[in-house]
């Protein structure tokens, strides 16, 4: 979840969007192979080495005829000769109807009487959308980024019944995305990405299945929240983990007590064991830390330490035990 700065015009905002949308590609009518232009280019230099040879040798008309005729059939080569990649197929019209679909490899077709105008990719493609400045059903306004991947299963109908299938499915895409996020509250946005992502599967590949193309996943990438909503977000964020810390150290409070009161009555009819904790207590806290530890009179005497000598003979065993426990240098 982050926060960027949109602009606050929406006709920017929508060319903005409109740009990230592929475009529609040009009519690939005429696709030269390399094959065919290597074809064409020996037999244009067959002609042309043909005609030097025979001249002076036949009437220039025949010659004429002669690499007419060569190039002819290196200019049928060239146009006929066509050559789809292992991923390709492409869609042959025969004077405007479909004639059906070639590839891949290597095909020939009949020039001017034959075209292709559409070649089809049977790859998994990959097309970014985005749905900005959208409200929630609780109307908040969110910026959702996402990925979508298709692939298309039916090269006629992808070819015959859309324009141009890549940007047919990207702003099929974008409305799913937009209607998705305006049936949704903003927490179920941010907590529900998995559903979501089912959800517009769903949607996109109804729309795109009579087009010969088959959603496979769509993932949500990054959800964007206005600044200060975020901003109050995690304030509340905060103040609830200071409550529950505050809940968790009032529980430890009350086991503490409940663990004293528990304590305490071992030591209730028992004043010896209770002077004898009292004075072990006092006694460590002289060991480990080797400073003065004032004590209440009233304590002293409640414990029976004898006065001052009995403190001061108190804190010089804890010092020579100290001492004796400390490591040499």
């Amino acid at each position: 979840m982050k926060n960027r700065k949109r602009s606050e015009d929406p006709d920017q905002s929508d060319r903005g969007s409109a740009s990230k949308l592929p475009r529609p590609k040009p009519v690939d009518n005429i696709r030269i192979s390399p094959l065919g232009l290597a074809i064409f280019i020996v037999i244009l230099v067959i002609a042309s080495v043909v005609a030097v040879l025979l001249d002076g040798q036949i009437s220039d008309l025949w010659i004429g005829i002669i690499f007419s005729v060569l190039m002819l059939a290196g200019l049928y080569v060239l146009f006929s000769l066509k050559v789809a990649q292992q991923w390709e197929k492409a869609v042959v019209l025969r004077m405007g109807r479909f004639h059906g679909l070639k590839g891949p490899g290597m095909f020939w077709i009949i020039p001017v009487i034959d075209s292709t105008p559409v070649w089809i990719d049977h790859r998994v493609m990959v097309t970014p959308f985005n749905a900005e400045k959208t409200l929630t059903k609780d109307t908040v306004p969110v910026d959702v980024d996402a990925v979508l991947f298709w692939v298309v299963w039916d090269a006629e109908k992808a070819a015959l019944e859309v324009e141009d299938y890549r940007v047919a499915i990207a702003w099929a895409a974008q409305t799913a995305l937009r209607e998705v996020i305006g049936q949704m509250d903003l927490a179920q946005i941010l907590v529900g990405r998995k559903y979501m992502d089912i959800e517009l599967q769903q949607i996109i590949d109804e729309r795109t299945t009579p087009w010969g193309i088959s959603v496979q996943s769509v993932e949500i990438r990054d959800i964007i929240i206005p600044q200060a909503l975020e901003e109050a977000m995690s304030r509340q964020a905060q103040a609830e983990r200071e409550r529950q810390a505050r809940v968790i150290l009032g529980e430890s409070e009350k086991q503490i007590a409940d663990s004293f009161a528990e304590a305490s009555l071992a030591y209730r009819n028992n004043p010896t064991a209770l002077h004898l904790r009292a004075m072990n207590m006092l006694f460590e806290g002289l060991k480990e830390r080797g400073a003065m530890v004032i004590v209440p009179s009233s304590a002293v005497d409640t414990m029976n330490l004898g006065g001052l000598t009995g403190m001061v003979s108190l804190a010089q065993q804890a010092e020579l035990t100290r001492t004796e426990e400390a490591p040499e240098h």
